[in-house]
């Protein structure tokens, strides 16, 4: 799961004597709230965003008129107000070493550049929240089972052939480890299975489920009592 698989490729970027009033309408045009800045070669030299600028105009609270407001607007440049010290990633990361520089940094959103600085994509914790429930399959057809994991070698082998017996194939696997309820993991299982089939052989094994949940085609879910 690479950045370069899930970042915006090819962003609209500004040049820093661009207007604040000419960034805002590409911003809305485009719905999106922030704008890389490049120089004439395209290489990255900062970022502005749309609480940016109305941060620095007052656009939000100042007592000028609509028209001495847009009369600043349309003469501020973006270079006066970007954001320099910039943080970038490469596309060639994980898309986990995005997520966490976000959190580190308290920040939604990075600018993707390559080994000269050009920038050549931009990600932000939407594209990151899309990866999670992307890996997870959430939206597509299948039954997701929650399984009490005992956290050793070989668990995953036991738990794995439970699904084969039942013609169940596997989409996903994911293992939480959590405080209130242990170990716990995930599997996202595709195919005509039948849950009562599943939820006995992985029983007969000695595997505790907690959770199924199954979703149709058409989208909607249904829980099952355990």
């Amino acid at each position: 799961m690479y950045v370069r698989d899930h970042m915006t490729s090819d962003p609209i970027t500004v040049t820093k004597d661009v207007t604040l009033s000419k960034a805002i309408e590409l911003m809305a045009k485009n719905h999106f709230h922030r704008l890389p800045v490049v120089d004439s070669e395209g290489v990255l030299i900062g970022l502005v965003t749309r609480s940016l600028v109305e941060e620095s105009s007052g656009e939000k609270s100042t007592s000028l008129s609509i028209f001495e407001l847009n009369y600043l607007l349309s003469k501020t440049k973006v270079g006066e107000i970007m954001i320099e010290d910039v943080k970038t990633i490469s596309p060639d990361v994980f898309v986990e070493e995005a997520a966490q520089t976000m959190i580190d940094e308290d920040i939604s959103v990075l600018p993707v550049v390559d080994e000269i600085n050009h920038c050549i994509g931009i990600i932000t914790e939407k594209d990151i929240f899309q990866v999670f429930t992307d890996l997870l399959g959430y939206k597509n057809q299948g039954t997701r089972f929650v399984v009490s994991c005992e956290d050793h070698p070989g668990f995953f082998v036991g738990v794995t052939e439970c699904f084969a017996k039942g013609d169940a194939n596997l989409e996903s696997i994911a293992v939480y480890h959590g405080k209130a309820r242990g170990t716990e993991v995930v599997i996202k299982a595709t195919g005509e299975i039948s849950v009562e089939n599943m939820l006995a052989i992985l029983k007969d094994k000695g595997y505790k489920v907690s959770d199924v949940v199954q979703t149709t085609k058409f989208g909607t879910t249904k829980r099952y009592d355990i």
